[in-house]
């Protein structure tokens, strides 16, 4: 939540740059496997609040929405009435107002992470809590028994092993805070002892939900209960602005775009209730960030940061707003900004991230590892869990890429980054038939252009009967998916680039990555239209591009392979065979057939020397 009581005034806070760094926030060892638990609990109060059960087996994925009409809710119309689903576990943490702050109980500011020592974590600590399993939601990736079972399992359950005494010693805590945290919405939407002014609209905390709490397994059940809540309190700015932000992330998660029109009206209603609500700001910032309108996104957080300069939601959208706009030293300006005035979760993973486009690996998974321990949701376990695995497989780590993975799967078992990202590594590490099980697993549910394509390319390496026809169906429905996305607002030409190049339209590809490179120089467009020229013949044209993507120091095998494979065919053959043993060095698994290809490239200037 965000640190402003009723009156509007931010409350003092110690300086993130002088804050104690307890014990829980000291990261795990640069090398090797993480601990297998977050660590002792930060002393943050939270509790696991129960919405009752209402209607079993219904699901907000399909048409039983509320109406986002401004006037839907407000007229009492009983057709309106969402269907409830099932029970939901949600955590919620006190209003700063209502509960002082420890102060030791706030995470350590990120940027500390950068320059204080690691200390192992003793493994099998029996003080380090669980991750909790959520229960799958009923027609929303839930498995049934026939959906396959894929290998690396064991690590999910072994995950779920450790810590269980830590568990059973943390449920006396959490279980004194119930009775003052009851009245909190999923989300934190409505304030304890909100006050009303005189236009009857309840006085709102701002709803900076985490990505990790929103992407967890209890989205559409949250969902359900804001839609509930609303139907009876209709003029509830802030929670029209935290439906809106939960719609974005079902749409992000469940590759479903048509939840984008529904956000945008739910935060239109918040703001015709509250003009110029941070909530309501911070959410359409979120909002065209996800649509890939990163200039107006960086717009609305700057204008939600008039409003409440401590909104965890803007600060993170502005530093995504900066990120994809390649104005990268203002985005690491940003995230230290952010991290003085809201160190967390949601600050600590794109902290990180930053410095991972700088190539500064080493302080990006320190500070992983520190949002980790600091982690106690399932959702944000989840989230920096799968986040450090991907770290991990980027520099070909792949063992203990699955491990965080599992982490991940401990806590949310339908966690799709960690689903995607368990797959990869696997197939990376030769497992291809549970890559391949794992990624059919996940298209059936979530058909977004990343699991489609690889898939698609896993069914070409693979090449037995039919697999050809079936990658052409995976890379198909990227098509599919994009024409959806841009029919809902959404700006999918870096999507559209990528596939088009390898497995599309080489004229659609080129022409879609010059039309994001007019928006946005980022060193993910520069490698997009460097190899969309590549793939037009034009070698002489992409290789600046291709030297830009490599620039900042990030540390990526396709931008390695495909500035190699530029610079070979315009000639710059030592620097080709440079590039293309750094790719297949750093993460020789990098893509099924990308790095089939690299090696016969390498091979063929090898032995042309």
């Amino acid at each position: 939540m965000s640190p402003r009581t009723n009156d509007g005034e931010p409350e003092p806070q110690q300086s993130a740059s002088v804050r104690p760094v307890p014990e829980s926030g000291r990261p795990a060892p640069e090398t090797g496997r993480p601990a297998p638990g977050p660590g002792p609990e930060p002393e943050e109060a939270s509790v696991q609040e129960s919405v009752p059960e209402a209607t079993p087996g219904k699901s907000t994925t399909g048409d039983d929405h509320l109406r986002t009409d401004p006037t839907a809710a407000a007229d009492g119309d009983e057709h309106d009435a969402p269907r409830t689903g099932p029970a939901v576990t949600t955590t919620t943490h006190a209003p700063a107002e209502s509960q002082p702050e420890p102060e030791s109980g706030r995470p350590p500011a990120a940027h500390d992470a950068e320059r204080e020592p690691t200390e192992p974590a003793a493994a099998g600590d029996p003080a380090q809590p669980e991750p909790t399993e959520p229960a799958p939601t009923e027609g929303v990736g839930a498995r049934g028994a026939g959906d396959p079972v894929v290998a690396g399992d064991e690590r999910v359950a072994a995950v779920r092993r450790v810590g269980a005494a830590g568990r059973l010693r943390r449920s006396a805590g959490l279980g004194a805070c119930a009775a003052m945290l009851a009245v909190a919405l999923t989300a934190g939407a409505i304030a304890l002892g909100a006050v009303r002014d005189g236009q009857d609209v309840p006085v709102s905390t701002a709803a900076a939900v985490s990505p990790g709490l929103l992407a967890g397994g209890d989205l559409d059940s949250s969902i359900t209960a804001l839609q509930a809540h609303l139907r009876s309190q209709p003029r509830d700015f802030g929670g029209w602005a935290t439906l809106g932000l939960a719609y974005v992330e079902q749409a992000r998660t469940k590759g479903d775009p048509s939840r984008y029109p529904q956000a945008e009206q739910a935060l239109k209603r918040s703001l015709s209730l509250r003009p110029d609500n941070d909530q309501a700001l911070a959410g359409r910032a979120a909002l065209a960030a996800a649509r890939h309108d990163f200039a107006n996104a960086l717009d609305l957080a700057d204008r939600a940061l008039e409003q409440n300069p401590y909104s965890e939601r803007a600060l993170c959208s502005r530093i995504d707003a900066l990120v994809e706009l390649g104005r990268y030293d203002d985005a690491e300006e940003a995230a230290r900004t952010a991290d003085e005035r809201r160190p967390g979760v949601p600050v600590f993973t794109r902290y990180a991230y930053v410095h991972e486009l700088r190539g500064d690996v080493t302080t990006a998974r320190r500070v992983l590892e520190r949002a980790l321990a600091a982690s106690t949701s399932p959702g944000d376990i989840a989230y920096v869990a799968a986040q450090l695995g991907q770290l991990a497989w980027n520099q070909g780590d792949y063992a203990t890429a699955l491990t965080y993975y599992a982490r991940a799967l401990a806590a949310d078992e339908d966690y799709l980054p960690a689903l995607e990202g368990r797959a990869r590594a696997q197939a990376a590490s030769g497992q291809q038939a549970e890559a391949v099980e794992g990624l059919e697993f996940i298209v059936a549910r979530y058909p977004l252009p990343g699991p489609l394509v690889e898939l698609g390319e896993l069914y070409e390496a693979r090449g037995g009967a039919g697999d050809t026809a079936k990658a052409e169906d995976q890379y198909a429905l990227v098509d599919a998916w994009t024409a959806i996305a841009r029919a809902n607002g959404v700006n999918a030409d870096l999507d559209t680039a990528l596939a088009a190049a390898d497995h599309g339209d080489r004229a659609t590809a080129l022409r879609a990555a010059r039309d994001d490179w007019s928006r946005r120089h980022t060193v993910h467009t520069a490698d997009a239209l460097a190899w969309a020229l590549h793939v037009d013949g034009k070698d002489a044209e992409a290789l600046p591009y291709a030297r830009q993507a490599t620039a900042t120091g990030y540390r990526n095998a396709s931008f390695l392979y495909h500035r190699g494979v530029i610079e070979k065919a315009t000639g710059h053959l030592a620097d080709a065979r440079t590039h293309l043993a750094a790719a297949l060095k750093l993460n020789p698994g990098f893509s099924p057939l990308g790095a089939r290809e690299a090696r016969t490239a390498l091979q063929t200037l090898e032995a042309g020397k």
